[in-house]
């Protein structure tokens, strides 16, 4: 079996294993979707350069004040990054993912932000850069999604994140939007995992060069290896961190777990960052099942 088949193999025994935990406990399930909206919309605003750390996302979300002054824009981007996240996880599994559905999750993101772009795509004369990438012209930009649509949805055969990681790639090479493509890209990632029955995943910032390094791979010869890992591993923490608390674990750091099993934590954390051990990262920090 190929290093990536093996690779997909784990990810599917995670989501059997998850299935088979979940009867009964859909409402802790729930409460974690909801305690990691704020740690997806810090670390997408923060890929996206946004000055806010995690703790100052989750005080905003809760409606409690900021020790220092944060920009109306900062506010405004926490705020409804967070709303689109909450609004995917109700009508993911409803409604197929077109483009009237990715206008809706653009209006709702860049509200109150610049309304006059939010809710529409790039216009005849609007051109944007992306690094050394210059997206296409504005009046091929429904063709292309359309285009991008019909790859995802006549792909039968391959892996949900060979086919995500194509979808994102191909998205963000487009660039439909004058501002918030980033923002939308990974939400969509998102909107496609949930419809499939898969869990949602957390593109972190700790991650970005990675993460810029799989757009150049894509530009420069289409490979989508570099994305396909990231989703990958992302998807592992996701479905290990919920299966820790389905099976209700003792959950310790990272650290506590090193010294309680009297191994190299420099070693664990190796093998937490390739997944190959069931830890997971939350509130940015590794953590474990005691029992693991």
């Amino acid at each position: 079996m190929s290093k990536i088949q093996h690779f997909y193999k784990s990810i599917e025994e995670l989501r059997n294993e998850y299935y088979q935990l979940l009867p009964g406990k859909e409402t802790l399930v729930n409460m974690i979707n909801e305690k990691e909206v704020s740690e997806q919309v810090y670390n997408s605003n923060a890929i996206e350069s946004s000055t806010l750390t995690l703790e100052e996302t989750e005080r905003i979300l809760m409606e409690i004040d900021v020790d220092r002054y944060i920009s109306e824009r900062e506010l405004f981007e926490a705020k409804n990054l967070a709303r689109v996240s909450e609004y995917i996880h109700k009508k993911a599994k409803d409604h197929d993912l077109d483009n009237s559905m990715i206008l809706l999750l653009h209006r709702m993101l860049i509200s109150n932000i610049q309304d006059d772009i939010a809710g529409r795509f790039r216009e005849k004369g609007e051109y944007v850069k992306v690094a050394n990438h210059i997206a296409p012209a504005p009046e091929r930009i429904e063709n292309l999604l359309q285009d991008v649509f019909t790859a995802y949805l006549s792909n039968t055969t391959e892996h949900i994140v060979r086919k995500i990681s194509r979808f994102h790639l191909a998205f963000e090479n487009i660039h439909p939007f004058i501002d918030g493509n980033g923002r939308i890209g990974r939400v969509l990632n998102n909107y496609l995992l949930l419809r499939k029955g898969y869990v949602p995943i957390n593109i972190r910032f700790v991650d970005r060069t990675q993460y810029y390094k799989a757009f150049s791979e894509y530009d420069n010869d289409g490979s989508t290896e570099t994305m396909e890992n990231i989703i990958g591993i992302a998807l592992m923490n996701s479905y290990h961190k919920r299966i820790s608390y389905l099976k209700g674990e003792d959950i310790i750091s990272l650290k506590e777990y090193a010294e309680y099993r009297k191994i190299s934590y420099s070693n664990l954390l190796n093998k937490a960052k390739r997944q190959t051990i069931p830890a997971f990262q939350e509130g940015g920090k590794w953590k474990i099942g005691k029992g693991a």
